[in-house]
Protein backbone atom coordinates (compact mmCIF):
# COMPACT_ATOMS: atom_id res chain seq x y z
CA UNK A 1 0.00 0.00 0.00
CA UNK A 2 1.02 3.40 -0.71
CA UNK A 3 2.20 5.89 1.98
CA UNK A 4 0.92 9.46 1.02
CA UNK A 5 1.93 11.10 4.46
CA UNK A 6 4.16 13.80 4.40
CA UNK A 7 7.69 13.90 6.05
CA UNK A 8 5.46 16.22 8.73
CA UNK A 9 2.87 13.65 9.31
CA UNK A 10 5.48 10.89 9.19
CA UNK A 11 7.43 12.90 11.63
CA UNK A 12 4.67 13.99 14.67
CA UNK A 13 3.16 10.51 13.97
CA UNK A 14 6.17 8.75 14.78
CA UNK A 15 6.67 10.35 18.14
CA UNK A 16 6.02 8.51 21.36
CA UNK A 17 3.32 10.10 23.16
CA UNK A 18 5.50 12.15 25.95
CA UNK A 19 7.36 13.55 22.69
CA UNK A 20 4.23 14.88 21.51
CA UNK A 21 3.12 16.34 24.67
CA UNK A 22 6.68 17.90 25.52
CA UNK A 23 6.17 19.54 21.66
CA UNK A 24 2.67 20.60 22.65
CA UNK A 25 3.22 23.06 25.22
CA UNK A 26 6.56 24.08 23.11
CA UNK A 27 3.58 25.19 20.50
CA UNK A 28 1.22 26.45 22.71
CA UNK A 29 3.38 28.90 24.32
CA UNK A 30 4.67 30.15 20.71
CA UNK A 31 1.27 30.33 19.59
CA UNK A 32 0.42 32.50 22.46
CA UNK A 33 3.17 35.01 21.15
CA UNK A 34 1.55 34.35 17.76
CA UNK A 35 -1.81 34.96 18.11
CA UNK A 36 -0.98 38.17 20.44
CA UNK A 37 1.23 39.38 16.98
CA UNK A 38 -1.98 38.44 14.66
CA UNK A 39 -4.61 40.47 16.62
CA UNK A 40 -1.75 43.66 17.09
CA UNK A 41 -1.27 43.14 13.09
CA UNK A 42 -5.15 43.20 12.67
CA UNK A 43 -5.96 46.12 15.23
CA UNK A 44 -3.68 48.49 13.15
CA UNK A 45 -5.39 47.47 9.93
CA UNK A 46 -3.55 44.65 8.16
CA UNK A 47 -5.09 42.14 6.46
CA UNK A 48 -3.69 39.17 7.53
CA UNK A 49 -5.05 34.89 6.61
CA UNK A 50 -4.13 32.12 8.68
CA UNK A 51 -1.82 30.45 10.24
CA UNK A 52 0.53 33.65 9.72
CA UNK A 53 3.50 33.87 11.92
CA UNK A 54 5.78 37.13 12.78
CA UNK A 55 7.37 38.46 15.35
CA UNK A 56 5.24 41.15 17.81
CA UNK A 57 7.64 44.09 16.77
CA UNK A 58 6.35 44.05 13.20
CA UNK A 59 2.89 43.36 13.97
CA UNK A 60 2.91 46.72 15.74
CA UNK A 61 4.33 48.11 12.39
CA UNK A 62 2.38 46.80 9.96
CA UNK A 63 -0.98 48.74 8.74
CA UNK A 64 -3.77 48.84 6.06
CA UNK A 65 -0.82 49.10 3.37
CA UNK A 66 -0.46 45.55 4.12
CA UNK A 67 -2.36 42.26 3.27
CA UNK A 68 -1.07 38.74 3.91
CA UNK A 69 -1.64 35.56 2.79
CA UNK A 70 -2.62 32.38 4.78
CA UNK A 71 0.42 30.39 6.26
CA UNK A 72 2.87 32.88 6.34
CA UNK A 73 6.53 32.96 8.37
CA UNK A 74 8.40 36.42 8.45
CA UNK A 75 10.98 36.41 11.07
CA UNK A 76 12.22 39.99 10.35
CA UNK A 77 10.74 43.51 11.82
CA UNK A 78 12.64 45.24 8.99
CA UNK A 79 9.98 45.66 6.77
CA UNK A 80 8.60 49.27 5.00
CA UNK A 81 4.95 49.58 5.41
CA UNK A 82 4.72 53.53 3.94
CA UNK A 83 3.76 51.99 0.76
CA UNK A 84 1.49 48.84 -0.15
CA UNK A 85 2.77 45.90 0.34
CA UNK A 86 0.92 42.15 -0.25
CA UNK A 87 2.51 39.03 0.35
CA UNK A 88 0.67 36.18 -0.76
CA UNK A 89 0.15 32.34 0.75
CA UNK A 90 3.22 30.18 2.14
CA UNK A 91 5.94 32.56 1.78
CA UNK A 92 9.01 32.87 3.99
CA UNK A 93 11.14 35.59 4.90
CA UNK A 94 14.25 35.28 6.52
CA UNK A 95 15.70 36.90 9.92
CA UNK A 96 17.30 40.30 9.10
CA UNK A 97 16.10 40.73 5.65
CA UNK A 98 15.04 44.15 5.31
CA UNK A 99 12.17 45.05 2.53
CA UNK A 100 12.30 49.46 1.56
CA UNK A 101 8.69 50.30 -0.60
CA UNK A 102 9.56 53.73 -0.47
CA UNK A 103 12.63 56.73 -2.03
CA UNK A 104 12.91 59.85 -2.56
CA UNK A 105 12.61 61.73 -6.03
CA UNK A 106 16.24 62.87 -6.44
CA UNK A 107 15.12 65.05 -9.39
CA UNK A 108 12.82 67.33 -7.26
CA UNK A 109 14.36 70.22 -5.33
CA UNK A 110 11.93 69.38 -2.62
CA UNK A 111 13.34 65.86 -2.72
CA UNK A 112 9.40 64.33 -1.87
CA UNK A 113 8.52 60.85 -1.13
CA UNK A 114 8.40 58.36 -3.74
CA UNK A 115 5.91 55.13 -3.26
CA UNK A 116 6.16 52.02 -5.31
CA UNK A 117 4.80 49.15 -3.62
CA UNK A 118 5.72 45.71 -3.44
CA UNK A 119 4.06 42.38 -4.01
CA UNK A 120 5.79 39.01 -2.89
CA UNK A 121 3.90 35.89 -4.73
CA UNK A 122 3.22 32.77 -3.05
CA UNK A 123 6.08 30.30 -2.03
CA UNK A 124 8.19 32.84 -2.92
CA UNK A 125 11.25 32.35 -0.38
CA UNK A 126 13.79 35.66 0.89
CA UNK A 127 16.25 34.29 3.22
CA UNK A 128 18.30 35.82 5.82
CA UNK A 129 19.54 39.31 5.39
CA UNK A 130 18.32 40.11 1.66
CA UNK A 131 17.72 43.57 1.09
CA UNK A 132 14.85 44.21 -1.10
CA UNK A 133 14.84 47.92 -2.70
CA UNK A 134 12.13 50.17 -3.36
CA UNK A 135 12.96 49.64 -7.57
CA UNK A 136 11.60 46.04 -7.20
CA UNK A 137 8.11 45.92 -7.82
CA UNK A 138 7.21 42.10 -7.89
CA UNK A 139 8.79 39.02 -6.28
CA UNK A 140 7.31 36.02 -8.42
CA UNK A 141 5.96 32.43 -7.99
CA UNK A 142 7.75 30.17 -6.14
CA UNK A 143 10.81 32.61 -6.62
CA UNK A 144 13.75 32.40 -4.22
CA UNK A 145 16.12 34.87 -3.08
CA UNK A 146 19.57 34.10 -1.90
CA UNK A 147 20.73 34.46 1.42
CA UNK A 148 22.16 38.27 1.75
CA UNK A 149 21.28 39.40 -2.11
CA UNK A 150 20.75 42.85 -3.32
CA UNK A 151 17.06 42.53 -4.89
CA UNK A 152 17.00 45.73 -7.42
CA UNK A 153 14.78 44.91 -9.95
CA UNK A 154 11.89 42.26 -10.27
CA UNK A 155 11.93 38.41 -9.65
CA UNK A 156 10.27 36.18 -12.39
CA UNK A 157 8.64 33.45 -11.47
CA UNK A 158 10.13 30.46 -10.04
CA UNK A 159 13.71 32.02 -10.24
CA UNK A 160 16.71 31.60 -8.10
CA UNK A 161 18.58 34.62 -7.75
CA UNK A 162 21.86 35.53 -5.87
CA UNK A 163 24.31 38.20 -5.40
CA UNK A 164 24.52 42.54 -5.51
CA UNK A 165 22.89 43.11 -7.08
CA UNK A 166 20.66 40.03 -7.78
CA UNK A 167 20.44 38.04 -11.10
CA UNK A 168 19.29 34.55 -12.04
CA UNK A 169 21.17 31.93 -11.93
CA UNK A 170 19.10 29.07 -12.45
CA UNK A 171 14.97 28.09 -12.06
CA UNK A 172 13.41 26.19 -9.47
CA UNK A 173 11.99 22.85 -10.02
CA UNK A 174 8.80 23.22 -7.49
CA UNK A 175 7.41 24.99 -4.91
CA UNK A 176 7.09 23.68 -0.90
CA UNK A 177 3.31 22.38 -0.97
CA UNK A 178 4.42 19.77 1.52
CA UNK A 179 5.96 22.29 4.01
CA UNK A 180 4.15 22.94 6.89
CA UNK A 181 5.45 26.87 6.79
CA UNK A 182 4.39 27.92 10.48
CA UNK A 183 5.73 24.77 12.17
CA UNK A 184 9.29 26.53 11.04
CA UNK A 185 9.24 28.84 13.59
CA UNK A 186 7.01 26.46 16.13
CA UNK A 187 3.77 28.16 14.94
CA UNK A 188 2.04 25.29 14.09
CA UNK A 189 0.03 24.35 17.30
CA UNK A 190 -3.68 23.60 15.75
CA UNK A 191 -2.07 21.69 12.64
CA UNK A 192 0.49 19.82 14.83
CA UNK A 193 -3.00 18.54 17.27
CA UNK A 194 -4.79 17.63 14.43
CA UNK A 195 -1.35 15.70 12.87
CA UNK A 196 -1.33 13.43 16.45
CA UNK A 197 -5.18 12.88 16.51
CA UNK A 198 -5.49 11.45 13.10
CA UNK A 199 -2.99 9.00 14.27
CA UNK A 200 -5.40 8.05 17.14
CA UNK A 201 -8.16 7.79 14.50
CA UNK A 202 -6.22 5.38 12.49
CA UNK A 203 -5.02 3.49 14.83
CA UNK A 204 -8.73 3.05 16.14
Amino acid sequence: MTDYKTDYEKRIQGRSTLRYLMGLYVRWKANLKYEKARRIARKNGCQIGEGVVMPISLARKLNCNCKIGNHVSIQTDKIDTRAPLFIGNQVIIGMGTEIITCSHNIDSPEWEHKQYGLTIEDYAWIPTNCLILPSCRKIGYGSVVGSGSVVVKNVDAMSVVSENPAKEFKKRKCVHTSLVVESLLGGDYEIYRKTWKRRIQENK
